[in-house]
């Protein structure tokens, strides 16, 4: 669209307006205009005057907290608005010295306090005074780290821990309760209430999370049957997966099968698959036979001297003391020699974990229904009509698609798997083979050809609209008020016109004349010029009607129209 041709036509169209036509859109624009500028500062007006001069001064405050801090402005007479639930503010030019103020008197006191506990150190605090506030600070920031989950909307913690003892016998294992008060028609998960429990009893040593108890604000206990939800979401896991596992086997049999069977439609696949859900890890050792040394160590002794002599006799210091080297007489020696070696060998072994993939198949079983051929119906003198039959498929194509989904769905026939292959009519086939009506036929048209082109035809058609609009109403009526500018135009103008020549014979003829008739009269001076041009007009007017009678009668049936018939004198 040229708008900018658009635009000098409704300039041009402006411009050939009357006076009242161009006061009357310009003051209507105005209006318009200016009503929608008055309710855009209105409105913007309305909400900075609400708020002006005012801020907030405590939010997200206990019905408790909130009572106490109202309480304390209405004391030193500050005036403030609640413009929400737990929203309190006062004028901004109070609010820094009032917020001092208050959290001076220790309010707000609902919220938790942490490990700034330790921020102030006391003089002469004992250990249990730590360890009260060590459990403080402990449970206030767990309730912090339980607050900002978005469900909750505050909680509570306490810690239960019991003092160490030497002996295991008299050991108390810690516990802890928490109450969460939770926004309105919202819940906690399961994941949600076992992610509470473990972070508190990751923080807390020795703690487990069975020992961890939750309760709502309305004292229901929350995760009692964390194993059952547990189990739930894994059998509601394992359906997920079973059901999306059928269902891709089932596309592949179909995509398989529809190209020469007709069509997808003309093709209907079932997939039963037998999972085994259970977790399973084995470990093995592999000894390797090939030894190799790893140490190896050798000894060797040498002994050489005479060789002993036997001792005997009646016993006595003799016999006990034992041979006397100056007693041996024999003089022969002894020599003896001895060797000792060790070799340790180094034992290679192999150790491998192997756990189990999340889900073994033991058994596929498929069921596939498939449409068979069909031909026209042939009569008795063997012509063909119209009309179309159903014929089965052979046994042989029936094997060959058997084959073929075995080997789309990786079937193991020793894991004991079973595809079925059936042949059936279907009457949906049958009946778009059959000879259409017109109405079938216009259907099936307008949902080929014309439905797919609907979001764009929408437009077409109200473009249309608005062109027949355009030349039906808003030109004819741009063109009437042309034509009405034009007739007034048009009646302004002066009835009879005379052309710039004429005009300046008839005052050089006038002016001829009246210094003849001057002349002739000898009137002078006092002559009335007016009477003689007014009489000279009549005269050259009456010539003009002898000459041209009918367009004479025409502009004199114009007047009459017109309502402005001219009074002319007499003679």
């Amino acid at each position: 669209m040229d708008f900018k041709a658009l635009f000098l036509q409704l300039v041009t169209l402006f411009g050939k307006l009357t006076q009242t036509q161009k006061i009357i859109i310009g003051s209507a624009v105005t209006g318009i205009v200016a009503f929608l500028v008055f309710l855009m500062l209105y409105s913007s007006e309305g909400k900075k005057g609400d708020n002006e001069g005012y801020q907030v001064l405590f939010d997200q405050l206990s019905p408790q907290d909130a009572a106490q801090v109202i309480a304390q402005l209405e004391k030193e007479k500050i005036p403030y608005k609640i413009p929400r639930d737990n929203v309190i503010e006062v004028p901004k030019e109070v609010v820094y010295k009032e917020r001092i103020t208050i959290a001076s008197m220790g309010i707000p006191k609902e919220g938790h306090v942490g490990f700034e506990l330790f921020d102030k150190q006391e003089f002469g605090a004992t250990n249990f005074d730590q360890d009260v506030k060590f459990r403080r600070a402990l449970e206030g920031e767990l309730a912090r780290s339980i607050d900002s989950l978005a469900p909750v909307e505050k909680s509570s913690v306490s810690l239960a821990l019991p003092k160490e003892t030497l002996f295991v016998s008299e050991e108390v294992p810690p516990s802890a309760s928490v109450m969460v008060q939770l926004h309105e028609d919202r819940k906690l998960t399961s994941k949600q209430i076992r992610g509470i429990k473990k972070l508190i009893a990751a923080a807390v040593p020795k703690l487990k999370p069975e020992n961890v108890t939750l309760i709502d604000s309305e004292g229901n206990s929350l995760g009692d049957s964390d194993a059952e939800a547990m189990m739930g979401e894994l059998s509601q896991m394992q359906q997920q997966y079973k059901t999306k596992e059928e269902k891709k086997q089932e596309e592949k049999i179909i995509n398989v099968l529809a190209p020469f069977i007709g069509g997808k439609d003309r093709v209907v696949a079932k997939v039963t698959i037998e999972y085994d859900f259970s977790e399973q890890s084995s470990t093995s050792e592999k000894f390797d036979p090939e030894n190799v040394v790893r140490s190896e160590q050798t000894s060797e002794e040498k002994h050489e001297g005479p060789t002993p002599v036997a001792v005997g006799g009646v016993p006595g210091a003799v016999s006990n003391i034992g041979p006397v080297p100056e007693l041996n007489s024999s003089g022969t020696g002894e020599k003896s020699e001895k060797t000792t070696g060790t070799t340790n060998f180094e034992i290679s072994k192999t150790v491998s974990t192997t756990k189990m993939e999340f889900a073994r198949i033991k058994r596929i079983t498929a069921a596939v229904v498939v449409d068979g051929k069909y031909e026209p119906k042939k009569g008795a003198n063997g012509e063909t009509s119209e009309e179309v039959e159903f014929v089965a498929l052979d046994q042989t194509q029936v094997d060959a698609i058997t084959s073929l989904v075995k080997q789309s769905i990786g079937v193991d026939d020793a894991r004991g798997d079973l595809v079925t292959v059936r042949n059936f009519e279907f009457q949906g086939t049958k009946g778009s083979l059959e000879p259409k009506t017109t109405a079938s036929k216009t259907s099936e048209f307008f949902t080929t050809y014309i439905a797919p082109f609907m979001p764009i035809l929408k437009y077409i058609l109200v473009s249309i609209i608005l062109f027949i609009a355009y030349k039906k109403l808003i030109l004819p009526f741009a063109d009437r008020m042309l034509e009405f500018t034009r007739d007034e135009e048009e009646f302004e103008k002066p009835i009879l016109e005379l052309g710039g020549e004429e005009d300046e014979d008839l005052v050089e003829k006038v002016q001829q004349m009246r210094k003849k008739v001057e002349n002739q009269l000898g009137i002078g001076d006092n002559f009335n010029e007016d009477e003689l041009k007014y009489d000279v007009l009549l005269e050259k007017i009456r010539d003009i009607i002898e000459d041209r009678p009918e367009e004479i009668a025409s502009l004199i049936q114009a007047l009459i129209n017109e309502e402005a018939v001219p009074v002319v004198r007499g003679q």
